[in-house]
């Protein structure tokens, strides 16, 4: 009884973290198109080149301790000894402090240099600006882990979506003050990067009233079972403190190693398209300029990577549990299903993204620049989907190096092909770059499943069926959308956002009526497959046997 009730508690607080996660993302991601709207593309490309370099130095300050501590809280909760817990919060708390504080002022003071590194001078008050997150996230985050280690997951959701709201309105805030101001494109990037310090604050300040909170209640609420303990004493506490550091920076270093490995390939745009757009002739501002057209694909294929990363947790956990029952035909079978569904999911946002490409650049942005470099972006949802998912996969079986030895190697050919590229084509040529990248490190999860023996990779279900389906679903779209486009045209108010707007919506509701009426007629999912998949699949599955899709 009792595991039953400690499983439903772990399942509701992973339901409760996803939901804040995917609600966060979404805000985090769609908050970058006001960013252009009212900055420009010279403080677009600005803020894109140094919010990377941002996000790899908070993972770095962080040093994985999040997930150390969350893994030492839930020994010492098992163990009924919270002493030892707020032990571990305390050690941890002190190192990421301090190490988001020394990061900090070292992108502050080092910012013309690593500006240099990058080849571009603008960014320097934007760095500067990122500089004050470093000293607050990485403390934010090491309260999330204690409490996600005694399995309550409702502080990290609601710091998740305050941290992430308070962002975005900082960001907007500054941006409307400083554009009717008459700041540059430095100044208004700078303005919009102390939105992240601006979210950690307030993200802090939640997770320190339920720490407050947590305190007050006392110990019996939350381990009733506890026996009160005095405080020990000094000179028992420091060689349990040594060895406890130790224990964390050894399970935290590789966490953060493997972190860094995901936004490897982003960070290779940010040291090389600049400088190479440069090195064409280019001025800095208008390097900056192409650089944010070039980023303006990027929420979009993000939205879809982000469902992709938020599913991917279901995987991991239910393919850990069938190889522990050693139940090899289900392994099979979950692995074959989830990467069929997530490469037809791919290919389809990536089909229907890139043939509707200049109208959604023009409803989003106001205008078409760059269109032709969002049709070649388009296609790293596919790639960057199945790469995520086939990554939890082998995370599930046991495998966790690979998927980042994988994306280390994707980084490099990106940094390879934005060489050869982007000289001659320019923005499209980086954009074309990264989906191979994408689709190289996805094809090693893959070859790597298949040479494991736990894919059944079958010619037709791979590659014909889903040609068919996806020319299918890219000749109807661009149909209705050019069809919306001419009767925008003849009732006299073609040409702006909101004709742009109508031929976007209309092109994919077009697309998904395809996709899901050629997915049924084609048998690329049968229903007892779909119940077969871990968590949604069963509850899919009940929905569609209603509105009466399969045969």
């Amino acid at each position: 009884m009792k595991s039953d009730t400690q499983g439903s508690k772990l399942l509701q607080g992973a339901f409760i973290l996803s939901a804040a996660a995917i609600f966060s993302k979404l805000i985090g991601t769609l908050q970058k198109i006001p960013l252009q709207n009212l900055g420009g593309d010279a403080a677009f490309g600005i803020y894109n080149t140094v919010y990377p370099l941002y996000t790899i130095l908070v993972t770095v300050a962080m040093l994985g301790l999040p997930a150390a501590i969350s893994r030492f809280v839930a020994e010492a909760s098992a163990a009924q000894d919270d002493q030892e817990g707020r032990r571990v919060l305390r050690l941890s708390a002190g190192i990421t402090a301090v190490s988001g504080l020394i990061l900090g002022v070292l992108v502050y003071t080092g910012a013309p240099v690593i500006a240099v590194w990058v080849g571009n001078s603008h960014i320097t008050p934007a760095l500067r600006s990122s500089a004050w997150g470093l000293a607050v996230v990485p403390l934010m985050a090491a309260l999330r882990g204690y409490f996600q280690g005694l399995h309550n997951m409702m502080p990290t959701a609601v710091s998740q979506v305050v941290e992430q709201s308070v962002r975005v309105a900082v960001m907007i805030a500054l941006l409307l003050y400083l554009t009717a101001a008459g700041a540059d494109a430095a100044g208004i990037a700078a303005g919009a990067l102390l939105g992240p310090a601006g979210g950690g604050l307030a993200g802090l300040a939640v997770m320190l009233l339920y720490w407050r909170s947590y305190r007050r209640r006392g110990l019996q609420d939350v381990m009733p079972h506890v026996p009160a303990r005095g405080k020990p004493a000094a000179a028992e506490v420091r060689p349990e403190r040594g060895a406890n550091a130790r224990k964390l920076l050894a399970y935290g270093l590789p966490v953060m190693l493997g972190a860094l490995a995901v936004p490897l390939i982003g960070l290779v745009d940010v040291f090389t398209v600049p400088r190479l757009l440069t090195g064409s002739g280019s001025s800095e501002t208008a390097a900056m300029a192409q650089f944010g057209i070039y980023n303006r694909g990027l929420p979009l294929v993000q939205i879809v990577t982000m469902l992709a990363t938020s599913l991917s947790v279901v995987f991991i956990p239910a393919l850990a549990e069938a190889k522990f029952q050693r139940n090899e035909d289900l392994i099979r079978t979950r692995i074959t299903l989830s990467l069929r569904w997530f490469w037809l999911l791919g290919l389809a946002a990536s089909v229907g993204l890139a043939v509707l490409a200049e109208p959604v650049n023009t409803a989003l942005y106001g205008d078409a620049a760059g269109s032709g470099a969002m049709t070649w972006l388009a296609f790293t949802a596919a790639g960057g989907t199945v790469s995520i998912i086939s990554a939890a996969l082998l995370q599930g079986l046991g495998a966790v190096r690979a998927p980042a030895l994988h994306l280390l190697a994707a980084a490099a050919l990106k940094a390879a092909l934005n060489l050869l590229l982007v000289p001659q084509q320019g923005i499209t040529g980086a954009a074309s770059a990264g989906g191979a990248a994408h689709l190289f490190a996805a094809a090693l999860n893959v070859l790597l499943l298949y040479r494991q023996g736990y894919l059944r990779l079958r010619f037709a279900d791979a590659l014909l069926k889903p040609a068919a389906l996806l020319a299918g679903l890219g000749l109807v779209a661009a149909a209705v959308s050019l069809a919306a486009g001419r009767a925008a045209d003849a009732a006299g108010f073609g040409g702006g956002r909101t004709a742009a707007l109508a031929q976007s919506l209309l092109g994919v509701l077009a697309g998904c009526a395809v996709f899901a009426l050629g997915a049924v007629a084609l048998r690329l999912l049968s229903e007892n497959e779909l119940r077969q998949l871990p968590g949604f699949g069963p509850r899919l599955a009940d929905k569609l046997k209603k509105l009466r899709l399969f045969p």
